[in-house]
């Protein structure tokens, strides 16, 4: 269903010739195939948002690189790719949210020490999906287990 809703977007950005949007859903429609091709499987609206959820972490990554060279253009596009990105992704958590989430994922787990940290790590991904980063869940696990 994912896939389509990217078609049909792709279709009515080029009908308003919405070229960045146009890029982005061509980028994302790009990495849907890769990844199709390269696993020989149909990806589901759960490995949609999950490349989705990469492409947009990619993104944010970079734009510290373009802060230090000052390239304001670049930063501007890069964050107008990310909120388009993020339109195909569920509400990102709060990090309130996040943390509420992991303390109840610490209990079930009866996890105390750093060491089990990986374990924490592995389950709240599985749990919060693409509705948390990774770096964020790690820092907030980090806290709750020191």
């Amino acid at each position: 269903m994912l896939k389509e809703k990217l078609l049909e977007d792709l279709k009515n950005a080029m009908k308003e010739k919405n070229d960045l949007r146009k890029n982005v859903v061509q980028m994302v429609r790009a990495a849907i195939l890769q990844v199709e091709k390269d696993k020989q499987i149909q990806v589901t609206d759960e490995q949609i948002v999950e490349i989705i959820a990469k492409e947009t972490k990619k993104r944010r990554d970079s734009i510290p690189d373009y802060e230090k060279s000052g390239r304001e253009d670049l930063i501007n596009q890069i964050k107008e790719e990310i909120k388009i990105l993020e339109e195909y992704l569920p509400e990102q958590l709060s990090k309130e949210e996040i943390e509420e989430k992991l303390k109840q994922i610490i209990q079930e787990l009866n996890v105390s020490t750093m060491k089990e940290i990986g374990l924490v790590m592995k389950t709240a991904k599985e749990k919060l999906g693409a509705s948390a980063d990774g770096k964020t869940i790690n820092e907030i696990a980090k806290q709750l287990l020191s």
